[in-house]
């Protein structure tokens, strides 16, 4: 099996959802931190959230995996597990076995977003990182120069906006940009490509969208 399938990565409000497969434990792992090798840039700084299924863990191995893992930049802080000898290993370790989803006033950013389809990436995109998700993209802190986010929905940033996004990658002209400060390197939405004038005043927030087939800009309230 790829590492792919044994190794499934969704994003959370608050972190990366990591959903293992049927495997044995000591194959998931290496597949796990093959995963984060390969991603460093996109696993630095996360906060994990292990979903294990019916694996019967023992304290040793969770705690050797919370080392592994601390050493490439990464917080475990939950073990989700249909066996009750995990979880209550993981409870021992001081991690959460619960998590709760995002309710949708929380993040009413903007229309066309649906909150279970989104990547939820908690931390600010630095120089050189590079996210791809087929959905929607919600970053909460700032996307940099030099990195890059490509949708194939709409992409909000609850920050400054400075890298390159692309939106509607996979042709969906209904997508948006929304920014808390929008000054990007080059902006796209579906096949249309635009690059920021110069800025003039203040940053505020604003929505692009097409309109007559162009790039529109417009303020953005957010919800």
């Amino acid at each position: 099996m790829s590492d792919t399938t044994l190794v499934q990565i969704k994003g959370l409000k608050d972190g990366l959802l990591v959903t293992l497969g049927d495997a044995a434990w000591s194959v998931l792992q290496e597949a796990l931190l093959r995963r984060v090798e390969e991603q460093a840039a996109f696993f630095k700084g996360a906060r994990l959230v292990l979903d294990v299924g019916n694996q019967i863990l023992k304290a040793a191995e969770l705690s050797a995996l919370r080392d592994t893992l601390s050493e490439h930049g990464i917080v475990l802080w939950a073990v989700l597990s249909n066996s009750p000898t995990t979880e209550n290993t993981a409870q021992i370790l001081g991690l959460a076995t619960r998590i709760h989803k995002a309710r949708p006033a929380e993040i009413q950013a903007a229309k066309g977003i649906d909150h279970e389809s989104a990547l939820w990436i908690d931390r600010t995109l630095r120089s050189g990182v590079r996210v791809e998700y087929p959905g929607n993209i919600v970053v909460l802190g700032d996307v940099n120069p030099g990195a890059e986010v490509i949708a194939g929905g709409s992409v909000i940033v609850w920050g400054r906006l400075r890298g390159v996004v692309h939106a509607g990658a996979e042709g969906n002209q209904a997508a948006i940009v929304c920014a808390l400060d929008l000054s990007p390197t080059q902006l796209r939405i579906a096949g249309e490509i635009a690059v920021s004038p110069a800025r003039r005043g203040q940053p505020k927030p604003e929505v692009v969208q097409l309109k007559d087939g162009r790039l529109q800009a417009e303020t953005w309230m957010p919800g």
